[in-house]
């Protein structure tokens, strides 16, 4: 079964940092680009950091998390991962990864695949 799951969302302070994992089961994530978007309530869904298919995927960030957030693979554990720093309210989403995204945090395909999301509150 083809499966995206996400994990390591949570109640975060201001300024602080938190990882949030996708990981893959029924096939290989290194195959894709994946992509993190993010969707706060009543907000339009917003593509954050994408990485392209491959060891040496390039990566693209929206301005908005540039030089905060990072996104990497983990080949062993058939995951992909976003790491937040000096996380702030206007981060507070929902946050899902995808499958056949591009280099612009475009999904490519109709069958690209999606986990079931992530809460990630940011809040004193």
């Amino acid at each position: 079964q083809v499966q995206l799951v996400e994990s390591g969302g949570g109640l975060v302070q201001p300024g602080g940092s938190l990882s949030v994992s996708c990981t893959a089961s029924g096939f290989t994530l290194d195959y894709y680009g994946i992509g993190w978007f993010r969707q706060a309530p009543g907000k339009e869904r917003e593509g954050v950091a994408c990485i392209t298919r491959g060891t040496d995927g390039e990566t693209m960030y929206a301005d908005s998390v540039k030089a905060r957030f990072t996104i990497s693979r983990d080949k062993a554990k058939n995951t992909v991962n976003l790491q937040m720093n000096s996380l702030k309210p206007e981060d507070t989403a929902a946050y899902y990864c995808a499958t056949d995204v591009g280099i612009n945090c475009n999904i490519e395909t109709d069958e690209a695949a999606w986990g079931q999301g992530t809460q990630v509150p940011v809040s004193s």
